[in-house]
């Protein structure tokens, strides 16, 4: 394990002083696409003769700096590729260790700031009022706002958001009334307070023309009208989920779990405190994918209340929150569904090694990110290795009641605070210390530091995916004679978890004949399927198997729902379709603006378009 006190994507001093909590005001501008701020750090000094303070900053316009009302000098350091600027403030004074000052850093956010995406009308469900949302995890929280941006560091918080009277504004945290603003009585202000406390990528803003709907004793959907009641609907099981959670980890320490239903966003879901972001891809219309916010809500205890120190331990909080996830679907949907979907798990962790390639380091489940961008080692690793090595000790330390007693333990253990993969693996001996014997002939080298996949595969009962790989393997054999054989009766018994299994295990392989493909339009038509897991995978199989009627409909959905999941896919199976090259590339130029930043960045690089 590296020194547990440097941190390789940030520039910020924290083994000299920790932020406690932030005071935020915010005015949004739709009309130059930036926030004006001031933000009040409480920073206390963990050495004696503490002056000077360093803040992660992206693109911020600073316009002064004080601490405890005096101005305090401050200067900005070189920029950095993907870290950004460092702030270093001279404090007028010293501080011993112990001791707290207040600093208050007036800013401006840059309209290309990487947290943040201001949609036009257009880009709405309503299409009549602009929309703007944040996305700070992994680094992105320094350009938005001036801190100490290391998930080392925890802080609690209290915001108030000017935004225009037509418009509502959320955040991570608990809302505490609004008002009008004393200064513009054509927008409202909007109070938040967040008392427990979360580190800095957890920080989440959205404005848009939100309404939202009870769905629990606890909980609220939020999104556009046009979507909310299909989100209620979709998401009506959530106080289910978390009762279930509760049962198995401890108390949910946060008092609200609302959902906020995006417009197109890059990612399926993010754990934002007390308001998950979810994509509008989940409405699948018959709660199937769902999971995701069993996912989301698990992170209320792996990841949020306990946090990798650093984002090398990132599998800390995935690897833990997938194992949690498949614990909530085992109580809801029975063993064999978590096998089933630890099955398709391992499968896309088999795509993320092929992908970066078996040898590449980021494929480790610890890797070193010294001179890496986080959002580049973004895969399946951490998820799917973390629970596969979860599930391998499972096996090992007695099943799935003794261990989840661990991780049960282990998040009341280190609650609140920030740990390494050193202080996970010291807890688990000290917990499991009557098995010590099994536990050391676990090959910690191979799972910590080896690329490519595990060498030991976890056995999983194959009952539900049984079904899915024997209509492959129909599929796969088949002469163009037999193709008669299939009829829609094939998919009555299959659920749409296996309909998404079945579809991947023929991505797996190489692609099926172009009459293979139009058949299975012919039977299934999967072409009118709105579930985006299916979709998305249909298309690719089309795409692959050269069928040129299927390019339009998945450039299509690479560029209007913006989720990374299916936008990187999508556009890297058609730019290899090497008739269509030219148009993917043109298509992704495009819609490129309206992208969000990460995936756009992340799409060029897939196309070898520069940045």
């Amino acid at each position: 394990c590296r020194g547990a006190r440097m941190d390789p994507c940030s520039f910020s001093n924290f083994h000299r002083c920790v932020t406690k909590h932030l005071t935020l005001n915010l005015s949004v501008d739709f009309h130059s696409h930036v926030i004006r701020g001031r933000v009040a750090l409480t920073v206390e000094a963990l050495q004696d003769r503490m002056s000077s303070l360093t803040l992660d900053t992206k693109d911020l316009k600073i316009v002064s700096v004080a601490a405890h009302g005096q101005a305090a000098p401050f200067s900005m350091g070189p920029k950095h590729g993907f870290k950004g600027t460092p702030l270093e403030i001279t404090l007028p004074f010293d501080l011993s260790r112990g001791q707290h000052v207040i600093v208050e850093v007036s800013y401006e956010t840059s309209p290309s700031a990487t947290a943040l995406q201001w949609l036009t009308p257009e880009q709405t469900a309503g299409k009549a009022e602009p929309y703007l949302f944040s996305q700070c995890q992994a680094h992105h929280c320094r350009s938005m706002i001036p801190c100490q941006d290391s998930p080392s560091v925890k802080h609690t918080y209290y915001a108030q958001v000017s935004v225009p009277k037509a418009l509502v504004a959320v955040m991570s945290a608990i809302g505490d009334g609004q008002e009008v603003d004393p200064e513009d009585s054509g927008r409202l202000v909007y109070r938040f307070r967040q008392p427990v406390p979360i580190p800095s990528y957890l920080m989440a803003i959205v404005v848009g023309a939100l309404e939202s709907r009870v769905i629990g004793p606890r909980s609220r959907v939020w999104s556009e009208k046009e979507l909310v009641e299909k989100a209620a609907s979709e998401f009506s099981q959530t106080e289910t989920m978390l009762k279930t959670a509760e049962d198995l980890v401890g108390p949910y320490v946060w008092g609200q779990y609302d959902i906020l239903v995006l417009p197109p966003s890059p990612y399926g879901g993010m754990e934002n405190p007390c308001l998950t972001f979810a994509t509008p891809t989940l409405l699948a219309g018959d709660k199937s994918l769902s999971n995701v916010i069993a996912h989301e809500i698990s992170h209320s205890w792996t990841g949020n209340l306990v946090t990798n120190r650093t984002w090398e331990h990132f599998w800390l909080n995935e690897g833990h929150t997938v194992y949690l996830e498949r614990m909530i679907g085992r109580r809801l949907e029975g063993e064999n569904f978590r096998h089933f979907k630890a099955l398709g798990g391992w499968k896309d962790l088999q795509e993320s090694v092929n992908t970066f390639g078996a040898n590449n380091p980021l494929t480790n489940l610890v890797p070193s990110l010294e001179e890496v961008d986080p959002d580049e080692a973004f895969s399946s690793v951490p998820y799917e290795k973390g629970f596969a090595l979860l599930y391998h000790l499972e096996e090992l330390l007695g099943g799935p009641e003794v261990f989840m007693g661990f991780v049960k333990s282990y998040v009341q253990r280190f609650a609140y605070s920030s740990v390494t993969t050193e202080d996970w693996k010291t807890y688990l001996f000290s917990y499991f210390k009557d098995k010590a014997d099994v536990l050391t002939k676990v090959d910690w080298n191979m799972w910590m530091s080896t690329p490519g996949m595990p060498s030991v595969k976890p056995r999983y009962d194959t009952s539900m995916a049984d079904a899915c790989m024997a209509l492959a393997r129909r599929w796969r054999t088949a002469e163009e004679q037999d193709l008669s054989t299939f009829t829609q009766a094939d998919l009555k018994a299959l659920s749409s978890h296996q309909l998404v299994e079945f579809l991947s295990l023929l991505l797996q392989e190489d692609p099926l004949p172009l009459a293979h493909v139009k058949k299975m339009q012919e039977v299934y038509d999967l072409n009118a399927c709105l579930n985006a897991e299916i979709r998305c995978r249909w298309l690719r199989l089309c795409v692959r198997s050269r069928w040129e009627e299927a390019v339009p409909l998945a450039l299509q959905m690479a560029t209007e729902q913006g989720r990374m999941k299916f936008t990187r896919p999508l556009f890297r199976d058609v730019s290899n379709f090497e008739k269509f090259r030219e148009e993917a590339a043109s298509r992704f130029v495009a819609h490129r603006a309206a992208m969000h930043p990460v995936t756009a960045a992340l799409v060029a690089k897939d196309l070898k378009i520069p940045a």
